[in-house]
């Protein structure tokens, strides 16, 4: 894996200028409340002495993904994000708004990862997406952004990424997660406007909204921690994960719920199916029906829908492929 190129001797963020050997938190400041409070999104800066490759980790994107926001609070709480060479960015709720009201969007209802790469004189998120692109972005060799599912899908931790790119595939590889899922770019997605810019950018999926789950939250830390430790910035102490060879998952297809009615699962996520093999019911509540839910291929389960009712054509698991 070719290392990104060195930091220049000037690093100017969000108009600071950051000094080699020191930490800082700045402030992205986008809008005020409705009541004209300020609300300031925190970004933690730590340059080394010496240079090197800048990594951003960050968050909340949507303001119901605590998994994600857990990670990066954690990795600045444990002093993970001090590097002995290079730029660490943490960004652990960029989504300000949305964790307020502990909603996945916006207050204008819009998702703030579809309105990249902004505009300055547009929506509230894409004024959120144009200060991100033009402040943060072009700093960072390096992307992790952390999510978790929604509504009630509960995702097994993984790695999405474009196989095409190998770069990224490699550095996915060395995140090392249960799973790595070939998927395609998303027009108007964070993850396409970076890469349009040739910075490499790994979105982490892990557990679901509104929770924080241990199991996902260790996923997250030890993969940033492998990251970081792969780029030369600094050395962590390798944990679960180090002795595991990831799943690589070139296409995945969604299992949808043939009735409307209550569903009843009978597989673990993260495991192997087979096509064919009787993955749970969906019945109805007077007794009267009950209908099979059978995969119709071989592969991994990588999310769950834990939502105990659901209706006709909902996506309620979803089956990953080698």
């Amino acid at each position: 894996m070719s290392i990104a190129k060195k930091q220049a001797a000037s690093l100017i963020i969000l108009g600071e200028e950051i000094r080699p050997g020191k930490s800082y938190q700045l402030n992205l400041d986008v809008a005020k409340l409705h009541t004209r409070t300020p609300i300031l999104v925190p970004v933690i800066v730590n340059r080394a002495k010496e240079d090197g490759p800048t990594v951003l980790l960050m968050a909340g994107i949507h303001g119901d993904e605590i998994n994600g926001i857990e990670i990066v609070r954690r990795f600045i709480y444990k002093k993970l994000n001090i590097p002995t060479k290079g730029t660490i960015i943490c960004l652990p709720v960029f989504n300000i708004f949305g964790f307020l009201n502990v909603r996945r969007e916006l207050p204008d209802g819009r998702d703030l990862n579809r309105s990249f790469p902004g505009s300055s004189k547009g929506s509230l998120a894409a004024q959120f997406a144009y200060h991100f692109m033009k402040e943060i972005a072009p700093h960072c060799d390096y992307i992790i952004d952390f999510h978790t599912g929604a509504s009630q899908r509960n995702n097994f931790p993984q790695i999405r990424c474009v196989f095409s790119d190998e770069t990224s595939k490699e550095l996915a590889k060395v995140f090392n997660p249960p799973f790595i899922l070939h998927s395609n770019l998303i027009a108007k997605t964070l993850r396409e406007s970076v890469s349009k810019k040739q910075n490499k950018i790994l979105l982490f999926e892990g557990g679901k909204s509104n929770d924080i789950e241990e199991n996902i939250i260790e996923e997250g830390l030890n993969g940033a921690k492998n990251i970081i430790s792969s780029l030369g910035m600094r050395n962590y102490k390798y944990d679960i994960s180090k002795d595991r060879t990831p799943i690589l998952l070139s296409k995945s297809k969604w299992l949808r719920s043939p009735i409307s009615g209550m569903f009843h699962i009978f597989i673990n996520n993260g495991v192997h199916v087979q096509k064919g093999q009787l993955i749970g019911h969906v019945t109805d509540p007077f007794g009267k029906a009950e209908r099979k839910v059978i995969s119709n291929l071989s592969g991994y389960i990588i999310c769950v829908n834990e939502s105990p009712v659901v209706y006709k054509g909902d996506a309620i698991v979803h089956i990953g492929n080698e």
